[in-house]
């Protein structure tokens, strides 16, 4: 098994994101201190030059790859050749290079989107390509997997220590509340938030409120990162979630309590459900020692009190 330890130079790939920033945030929590991070400005990941010269001259020892082109159902069905472009270039550099540089051990977040539609719940991870994806977010699916398989296939031909996990669906501090591109959580936060502000009497939500989904703050994921990075390196993907999930509908009750908003929700019937529901199983992570910590409703309270504090910045145009 490849360790990776305090001692160990990371590459965190994406660290200004939601989930690498928690990445970074843990690592440095758990006494790394050698971690190598890089502003879009400074390394283009989808420039294969700038990436090799990358690799060449600072040698990680690990790689963390949370860098994509992430959105919510409106982004993706908007913009599935960006999405899938940008991501599957991102992969392909990172990763391809990462062996050829002599990475120790690279761990690359997929999602949890790349399972069918259908897949039966909760969604083991022998469930992947059994069945068609949800189509909505189609383009970044295909492109997670090939980035899944592609560190499948390196660890099988080259015996490279490359691993893969699959989050559930993500929130907290850094995440992106812009209704164009937001998911559905942080949606509801700056939807709520601002129709208390307002005055207004009721928010308009998408869809019928009946999918349910499962919540991970992305503390909990940061922290399964970390621990998988120290003590697993079985390329076979990895879930990672609460094990329980909730109603659209519940949800949207939980975040109007957490705002303290006290008018109507509508829902929006002619805007997609997307996956009636998404619950992974989370036994093999279980299984290996690891389990999460906060709970929804203590991460939502965090949350918001994280977008209040950065709300004029967040207005103005930034996520922090």
């Amino acid at each position: 098994m490849t360790r990776i330890t305090a001692e160990n130079s990371i590459f965190v790939a994406g660290h200004r994101g939601l989930v690498g920033s928690a990445v970074e945030r843990k690592l440095r929590e758990k006494g790394f201190r050698k971690l190598l991070t890089k502003t879009r400005e400074e390394l283009d990941l989808a420039d294969q030059g700038q990436v090799r010269a990358f690799f060449l001259d600072q040698q990680p020892d690990a790689v963390v790859l949370a860098a994509a082109k992430v959105g919510g159902i409106g982004a993706n069905s908007t913009l599935p050749a960006e999405f899938i472009y940008s991501n599957l270039v991102i992969e392909v550099n990172v990763i391809h290079q990462a062996w050829l540089s002599g990475v120790k051990k690279l761990l690359f977040l997929g999602s949890s989107c790349i399972y069918p539609k259908f897949a039966q719940q909760p969604i083991r991870e022998e469930s992947l390509l059994t069945g068609p994806l949800e189509p909505t977010n189609e383009a970044y699916a295909i492109a997670k997997i090939a980035g899944l398989k592609m560190c499948e296939y390196y660890s099988r031909q080259y015996g490279a220590s490359f691993i893969s996990v699959m989050p559930t669906n993500l929130y907290g501090p850094g995440d992106n509340f812009d209704l164009e591109t937001s998911h559905v959580l942080p949606a509801m936060i700056r939807k709520f938030d601002d129709a208390n502000r307002r005055g207004e009497p009721r928010v308009l939500l998408w869809g019928t409120g009946k999918p349910r989904r499962e919540f991970l703050h992305v503390d909990d994921l940061a922290d399964a990162c970390v621990f998988l990075l120290e003590r697993h390196s079985d390329p076979q993907p990895v879930n990672i979630g609460w094990g329980e999930d909730i109603a659209v509908s519940d949800l949207a009750e939980m975040v109007r309590r957490v705002v303290g908003y006290g008018g109507q929700i509508e829902w929006d019937t002619s805007r997609p459900d997307g996956t009636p529901r998404k619950l992974l199983d989370v036994s093999r992570l279980k299984s290996l020692g690891w389990a999460p910590s906060i709970s929804l409703e203590k991460g939502i309270e965090q949350t918001y009190r994280w977008y209040c504090k950065h709300r004029t910045h967040i207005l103005d145009g930034g996520r922090k």
